[in-house]
């Protein structure tokens, strides 16, 4: 009997593409054929429901070099996430299983000495507050449900 762990593997969107999961502790990971780099972070707040849950997501980074030089970068240009929540055996570390995904806009942040945070709308919420400056695809949103409000330009 194996124990399974749950991580997360997130990529981000905007100026440049970074991709980084919180379990394999200082060692990279694949996924679907991309690497991902260890940097230990925290995914908290996000109920998905077809209109929007209407509470922002947040990711909690250390205050650090690596993370310092791209977060304001992501929150000034309101960088795409999409965050998978992954169970993770570790005796077979190349077959992650995806629980779920979670795929947002970076809206604002914050940090202090010890840490930085990300606060993210979902794309649905984003949607009804005009947040977003980009194409909304199938691949991110999923069919829309008839009953959505959505403004079209």
């Amino acid at each position: 009997m194996s124990t399974q762990a749950v991580g997360h593997y997130l990529t981000l969107v905007g100026a440049q593409t970074l991709n980084f999961q919180n379990y394999w502790i200082a060692e990279d990971a694949a996924y679907n054929g991309t690497r991902y780099g260890f940097l230990p972070f925290a995914f908290s707040g996000a109920t998905s429901t077809k209109s929007g849950d209407n509470q922002p997501a947040a990711i909690a980074l250390p205050n650090n070099d690596l993370a310092r030089g791209w977060a304001e970068t992501a929150i000034r240009g309101q960088w795409l996430a999409r965050c998978r929540v992954m169970l993770i055996d570790p005796a077979d570390r190349d077959n992650p299983t995806q629980l779920t995904e979670y795929v947002a806009q970076i809206v604002s942040g914050s940090w202090s000495d010890q840490g930085i945070e990300l606060r993210m709308a979902s794309i649905l919420d984003a949607v009804g507050a005009d947040i977003p400056r980009k194409k909304l695809t199938q691949q991110l949103v999923g069919n829309l449900p008839i009953t959505s409000n959505v403004r079209i330009q």
